[in-house]
């Protein structure tokens, strides 16, 4: 799509004119200086300048500015960005984009999760905050009845002391914060944020997860955690704490692909019931476009038509005072059609053209019963059971998305017909996992996945891993009984070549109070230093460098860019001589240490387990020793059972005294 700079450095203010005095009074803030926020070297980047402005120009083409109140963009102050992020966070950002960061900048912003920062981050980040917090206002003061700030960079993902996955400053907390704290007079006391980014908002949550005032909802695909921000805030049972318990609703979408059909099936079935018992006062929209047809990131199908219906529903509430604050959505053509189709809404236009003849997926009926149960003792409109006849309207069985599976779609994925969507992505699927950028030069996801394929390594597993089925969900996906969630699989799922048993002088112990995967109790980590009056069983798997880099990527964070690998052929040449290797990456990941154990038929034997700095905190009871949970150790004895190298009365007492010797 082309993009053309608007000609506006800035939006001035203005009046609607007299002879529409009957006409809503919308507001709109859009300001060029947030374009100054880009990649450093002007690399390719899906969060970038160009998302705004063609919005902008999309808006002016279709005559919408003259029908609005356009505002100037404000920066932010310090003390109103305070009351959700720490000073530290604060300090930092206002000061990155000056001269005296220039030789540290990058490497700050590699040292973060998914962000880029430059000599116009500051300023950008500043007024994205700030014009949230205008508009906000004056919306709450009556001055008008509803706006959209096109900002940038987005906010939903950046937490109390953290930028995180493009987002610098959470602006749509901070300016719901200001209306609470500061602005007392205004007489909001009752937020409803709706998040319908693609991804969970994971900072906003955190910033109101015990307060009642705020009511946060988000819809986003979650994947039982494999999809980005990659972890359990997103899950349905994450309801709040305290006196915010209940406050928190999350929609968890199993699968990509969600389209209308899903979201309204939610928005009428969840969201509207509880927004009504609610009564939010105003409502303010995390407005990401990314679970647009089309989206590179998203993967999902909603179209102009159902961004339209989903917002029109919300203006039944709050008197219409609805703000909405631009997150994500990376398909230059479907952001700026999605944003036009929201601001037709706002200022009472004829929808665009739609239907809305299609079913929700089955997955989205079984979601939306989880969290109607789930959230049923805090909202009485939810207790009820939906009808049988409502629920078995159904979407037919397809090949679903998975995360590892996101869509990176063609020119055809416009918005078009949902027939010719499905049509044009049963024939890109089997590609789309292959389709990483490579404009500068640098290895792809494809290329590297190639190379490290053709190289075979012994994962060494000393753990629930041992039982051939357990690991195989690393590999296929999926889940075995007492596992909590499913495994997102490898991107090769082919099975093992050979398994052999060994054992080593290492000691296996258990730590950690609480596992994702298991819940309560211990999980079993290897001392990485060997000792020989030491004794660990141990099932060698021999895969793929490529199939060990995803095994080792769902061990640990998951919301690594696998654009290029984890652990690559350097690291395996270099490793015999170090004896292990900190995989920095994935360094919040208990076991991000990948240790070298010796070769077995001339290939390499790896595994994976907990930094020596770690072993000094289990001894300490800084990390505490804990005792696996019984469905985490029956794994690990049926493992040694089933591969003939202890009876189960063995199995059990090998599994109790690593479990109760001291480390």
């Amino acid at each position: 799509m082309e993009v053309e700079e608007s000609g506006d450095s800035k939006s001035n203010c203005i009046i609607i004119n007299d002879d529409n005095k009957n006409q809503r009074r919308v507001g709109l803030i859009y300001d060029q200086r947030m374009r100054n926020h880009r990649t450093p070297d002007d690399d390719y980047h899906p969060e970038n300048p160009n998302r705004i402005t063609v919005i902008w120009n999309k808006l002016k083409l279709a005559g919408i500015p003259q029908r609005c109140v356009l505002l100037n963009a404000k920066e932010a102050e310090d003390k109103y960005l305070c009351a959700v992020h720490s000073k530290n966070h604060v300090n930092l950002i206002r000061n990155i984009s000056s001269k005296k960061y220039d030789s540290k900048r990058n490497r700050i912003a590699s040292k973060l999760n998914s962000i880029y920062l430059n000599e116009g981050s500051s300023e950008s980040a500043y007024l994205a905050a700030g014009s949230v917090i205008e508009v906000a206002e004056k919306v709450a003061k009556g001055e008008l009845d509803s706006a959209f700030a096109i900002v940038r960079p987005p906010g939903h993902h950046a937490e109390y002391n953290e930028a995180v996955g493009f987002c610098l400053f959470n602006n749509v907390a901070i300016a719901a914060s200001y209306l609470l704290d500061e602005r007392p007079e205004l007489g909001i006391k009752r937020i409803l944020i709706v998040d319908w980014d693609v991804h969970h908002g994971n900072g906003t949550q955190k910033a109101f997860w015990k307060d009642p005032r705020v009511l946060f909802f988000s819809v986003h695909r979650h994947e039982f955690g494999s999809f980005y921000p990659a972890n359990d805030d997103g899950y349905y049972t994450m309801v709040g704490e305290g006196p915010g318990a209940g406050y928190n609703i999350n929609i968890p979408w199993e699968n990509g692909k969600c389209g209308d059909a899903d979201y309204l099936a939610v928005w009428d079935h969840i969201l509207l019931p509880v927004a009504k018992e609610f009564n939010p006062d105003i409502i303010i929209i995390s407005a990401g476009f990314d679970a647009a047809v089309g989206d590179p990131l998203g993967g999902c199908r909603v179209t102009p038509y159902g961004y339209s219906v989903m917002l029109r529903k919300l203006m039944d509430f709050a008197q219409g005072r609805i703000v909405l604050a631009l997150e994500g959505g990376y398909n230059l053509d479907s952001i700026a059609s999605s944003a036009l189709a929201c601001m037709g809404v706002l200022l009472e236009d004829k929808p665009p053209p739609g239907i809305s003849e299609a079913y929700p997926f089955e997955s989205t009926w079984r979601v939306i019963q989880e969290v109607r149960r789930e959230l049923s003792p805090f909202w009485t409109t939810l207790a009820d059971e939906l009808p049988t006849k409502l629920t078995n309207q159904k979407a037919p069985p397809q090949i679903l998305l998975s995360s590892s599976e996101s869509d990176e779609e063609d020119e055809a994925l416009k918005i078009v017909s949902q027939d010719l969507v499905s049509a044009v992505e049963d024939v890109v699927e089997p590609l789309l996992k292959l389709a990483v950028k490579d404009n500068h030069g640098k290895v792809t996801s494809a290329l590297w996945r190639s190379e490290l394929s053709k190289t075979d390594i012994w994962y060494a597993t000393f753990g629930s891993n041992m039982w051939k089925s357990r690991f195989l969900c690393y590999i296929e996906g999926g889940q075995v009984i007492g596992m909590k969630r499913p495994c997102s699989g490898s991107v090769d799922r082919n099975p093992p070549k050979e398994i052999l048993w060994k054992t080593c002088p290492h000691r296996l112990f258990f730590g950690r109070d609480f596992t994702q995967t298991w819940g309560p109790g211990g999980a079993a980590f290897l001392h990485p230093q060997s000792n020989s009056q030491d004794k660990a069983y141990m099932c060698l798997y021999r895969i793929t460098l490529e199939q060990f880099n995803d095994v080792l990527l769902q061990e640990n964070v998951q919301d690594h860019d696998m654009s290029t690998p984890l652990f690559d052929l350097n690291a395996l040449n270099s490793i015999p001589n170090e004896g292990s290797f900190s995989v920095e990456a994935v360094k919040r990941g208990w076991y991000h240490n990948v240790v070298y154990l010796g070769k077995e038929n001339d290939i390499p034997i790896l595994t994976m387990t907990c930094p020596l700095s770690a072993i000094e905190s289990f001894k300490s009871g800084e990390i505490p020793l804990r005792a696996p949970c019984k469905e985490y150790a029956a794994t690990l004895i049926r493992g040694l059972v089933e591969g003939k190298q202890l009876s189960e009365e063995e199995a059990t007492t090998y599994i109790q005294e690593a479990a109760t010797k001291p480390v």
